[in-house]
């Protein structure tokens, strides 16, 4: 039996506390990203761009264009071009031009990358429906609400101009 399924005590709410289980599971994540990079001869990058062009794809959604991965990654066009070009050559995605303007690409998941996703995911998504089973429906939507509010949140940060400028170089 894991430690986790032995009764724990009440958890901390407190901003440390958040603040250090958000950095666990982003490491965590980080961890099955690389892996996925790995297996697939894949720089880190290009998995994180591989994801970011699923959701993109999500219900509501626009497809997410060059420029928009550029700014969803924070890297240049130069850089967005490179990872594009190599996921387009491994058959991970596909790029299609807009039908009102020619001149605009999306980028697209390509539907025979999406089984070799879903093999390799299956377990991160099965871990997921387990701890999911552990809660009742309010408590799922408390805590869609909060990891949305977060997401919301750090996303105005970064595209607000937010961000804390890197050591040495004063804000603009």
């Amino acid at each position: 039996m894991s430690e986790s399924s032995e009764a724990q005590p009440e958890p901390r709410t407190d901003l440390q506390a958040f603040a250090f289980l958000l950095r666990r599971l982003n490491g965590e994540l980080n961890h099955v990203t690389h892996e996925f990079a790995r297996r697939q001869g894949l720089h880190p990058t290009d998995a994180q761009a591989l994801a970011a062009i699923l959701d993109g794809e999500g219900p509501g959604h626009e497809p997410l264009t060059p420029g928009g991965l550029s700014r969803r990654l924070n890297l240049t066009s130069g850089a967005v071009t490179a990872v594009v070009d190599r996921l387009e050559r491994v058959g991970h995605i596909r790029r299609s031009r807009d039908v009102a303007d020619r001149r605009v690409v999306h980028l697209h998941f390509a539907e025979r990358a999406l089984p070799v996703a879903a093999e390799f995911f299956r377990p991160l998504a099965q871990r997921t429906g387990n701890v999911c089973s552990r809660f009742d429906e309010d408590e799922l939507r408390t805590v869609a609400r909060f990891l949305g509010a977060l997401v919301d949140e750090l996303t105005d940060m970064r595209t607000d101009g937010g961000e804390s400028p890197p050591p040495g170089r004063p804000p603009v």
